[in-house]
């Protein structure tokens, strides 16, 4: 198991929801693994783009909150910080209408960085989005 806190479970993450970005565009936690986070998006008219698809934005907003909550249980939170240094978003499929679930998984977790590789699928089970977001871990003030 990755996680700092060796008894977490999914109800811990619910109150990271509520008043942020994440309860905005409708994301919920699904699932919580020994190394791995998911969770699901709708694709409706607050994460769409004029065409009607699944904005590109929407995609990076699941998958920064993903990685960053990730990092952020994975440290000790009374002495470091997680900040994002940097993400990047391939879109490889449109989606509709529906949910999207993301998964996020570690590809290096440092003493000092993290780097998460995060996918978005359909609910069929498609490849929509590949991320990858990097944090920086940082002794708190």
């Amino acid at each position: 198991m990755i996680w700092f806190n060796k008894n977490l479970t999914l109800n811990d993450l619910l109150y990271l929801g509520p008043k942020t970005l994440s309860e905005q565009l409708g994301m919920e936690w699904v699932e919580l693994g020994d190394d791995f986070l998911r969770m699901r998006m709708p694709v409706d008219v607050r994460t769409q783009q004029p065409y009607g698809l699944l904005h590109g934005g929407a995609s990076c907003a699941l998958a920064e909150t993903l990685g960053s909550v990730a990092s952020a249980l994975v440290i000790d939170t009374s002495v470091f910080i997680c900040v994002g240094l940097e993400i990047n978003a391939n879109h490889v499929r449109g989606v509709r209408e529906g949910f999207v679930l993301g998964t996020c998984r570690p590809l290096h977790l440092g003493a000092s960085t993290h780097v998460w590789d995060i996918r978005i699928t359909d609910e069929r089970d498609k490849l929509v989005c590949v991320s990858r977001l990097t944090t920086a871990i940082l002794k708190k003030p």
